[in-house]
């Protein structure tokens, strides 16, 4: 299976996502980029990101049941896939090799 490599926003949405479980849709998960990292997204970046990482096979989307307050309309909801979760871990390992010996300089 080839390697998945992950930008900085794709780990930071995986990340999002893990961390709701459940509960992972657009908003939450925009809501919990916000708080955990103090950066504001735009929800079209986020839907771009998210359609890019279901692409890779980092994501699975379903869809839930329909919403009145959204009109009727259902929910996207997401789960990271077991590839994301080697893919994250790998992404970590590297960073934290090359943090590794850099604390007096950073």
């Amino acid at each position: 299976m080839p390697e998945i490599y992950l930008g900085e926003l794709e780990q930071i949405v995986l990340l999002a996502v893990l961390r709701l479980g459940e509960r992972a849709y657009a908003v939450p998960i925009l809501e919990q980029i916000e708080e955990q990292t103090g950066r504001t997204m735009a929800r079209g970046a986020l839907y771009t990101a998210l359609d890019r990482l279901e692409a890779k096979g980092c994501l699975r989307s379903r869809l839930g049941e329909p919403v009145p307050e959204r009109g009727g309309r259902a929910r996207r909801y997401f789960t990271v896939t077991p590839a994301a979760v080697r893919a994250l871990k790998a992404s970590r390992l590297a960073l934290m090799r090359l943090w590794n010996g850099l604390e007096t300089i950073l």
